[in-house]
């Protein structure tokens, strides 16, 4: 009969490896914990504080709970802000027109801290929540093989065993029963919601039905909620497309980031040239894509940064603004680095131009529309 020492060598052996899970404290990635130790796995679980109201202490009791072999909770508030959320109001990354990008920018924040923590802790595993159905297992996993290429990945609702066991919440909460995970106490919203910093967002349950209407208790007030949040500022309800290629329901309240991106708009016309301006309104819808579809640590997305970077460097300003029932109205701004000449569009001084200058400048101009028609009417007196 072998004593502690060989007990310890057999559990040691029976060891899958190491696995860094991005842990939020929900039903679902408390069910993968467990999952995970079931498997033969050291579970890391890592819990990323990027502004979501959440009890992180209660957190980590939990995760200890379940088994954890140690829990990170990491603050990731100030470097989200400023690697990731203020680089896409500088491009004023706004995906299909719309959507302010409030959890997709989110997502390399949250997973170059979990590949950084696998490193140091000399895991070869990493895993996450996200379904086999969304962008967001495309984001973690993209981010995790750019900054970690050795590195292997556990995506549980991709795995057969795992999805076929688990069809459900129902499902879920059973096993959540029978292993002693904690489980909610209140009835779960008829939606899943994710927060930070920027937005909330609000999806799946009955949202999945397009035509369902938003009720009115749906908002429940973004973290980030001044006078903005309070008269619905950054709130929409849309249909986008996922990079994986099917079209999903969103409604997101993104207030903070709406008057940002608006007075970033304004400030920016008012101090940079009008060429380089078009350049980067391309650039701009580019970075959009690239931060929706997972690609924030690709060759081609450092290169739109470099360029948009260099677009910014006069563009500093203030802006006067009010927000009143969903809008927001800019009321004035000013710049010392500003390319506004009064002197020069005033109706009442000549200033610096002569307008004489306006007849050839439109001459010019209407060459190509001249030959354009003449052309046009060439062909039809043919036909």
């Amino acid at each position: 009969i072998c004593g502690g020492p060989c007990h310890l060598s057999k559990a040691l052996i029976m060891s899958k490896g190491t696995v860094v899970l991005a842990y939020s404290g929900g039903l679902d990635t408390s069910c993968i914990l467990v999952w995970l130790k079931e498997q033969g796995y050291d579970v890391i679980a890592f819990l990323a504080n990027i502004g979501q109201d959440e009890d992180f202490e209660a957190a980590r009791k939990k995760a200890e709970s379940l088994g954890a072999k140690k829990v990170f909770i990491e603050d990731l508030r100030s470097e989200f802000v400023e690697d990731f959320i203020w680089p896409s109001v500088q491009a004023n990354a706004v995906y299909e027109d719309r959507y302010l990008l409030g959890t997709a920018v989110a997502r390399p924040c949250i997973a170059r801290q979990q590949v950084e923590i696998a490193r140091k802790e000399g895991a070869n595993f990493v895993s996450h929540g996200a379904t086999g159905k969304g962008n967001d297992q495309i984001r973690f996993e993209l981010t995790c093989y750019a900054l970690y290429p050795e590195v292997k990945i556990i995506a549980p609702w991709r795995i057969p065993e795992f999805y076929n066991r688990f069809r459900g919440r129902t499902d879920l909460m059973e096993y959540a029963q029978k292993h002693g995970i904690p489980v909610p106490v209140t009835p779960k919203a008829p939606w899943s919601m994710d927060a930070n910093l920027m937005h909330i967002s609000y999806e799946s349950g009955i949202l999945e039905n397009p035509k369902v209407r938003q009720v009115l208790n749906v908002f429940v007030g973004s973290p980030c909620l001044s006078l903005s949040g309070k008269h619905g500022v950054g709130r929409i309800d849309i249909v986008e497309n996922r990079f994986i290629g099917m079209k999903s329901r969103g409604i997101y309240e993104t207030p903070g980031g709406t008057i940002l991106l608006k007075a970033h708009l304004d400030i920016e016309t008012f101090t940079m040239d009008k060429e380089v301006r078009r350049i980067k309104q391309g650039l701009g819808i580019k970075f959009s894509e690239l931060i929706y579809n997972g690609f924030w640590y690709s060759p081609e997305c450092e290169f739109v940064q470099h360029c948009i970077n260099k677009s910014q460097e006069n563009v500093e300003g203030k802006v006067q603004l009010s927000v009143f029932k969903g809008q927001v109205y800019i009321l004035g701004r000013e710049s010392s680095k500003s390319l506004y000449n009064e002197e020069l569009v005033s109706m009442d001084v000549q200033g610096d131009y002569d307008p004489c200058d306006a007849s050839g400048f439109i001459r010019i101009n209407a060459v190509r529309l001249r030959e354009h028609h003449r052309l046009q009417g060439f062909s039809s007196t043919k036909q």
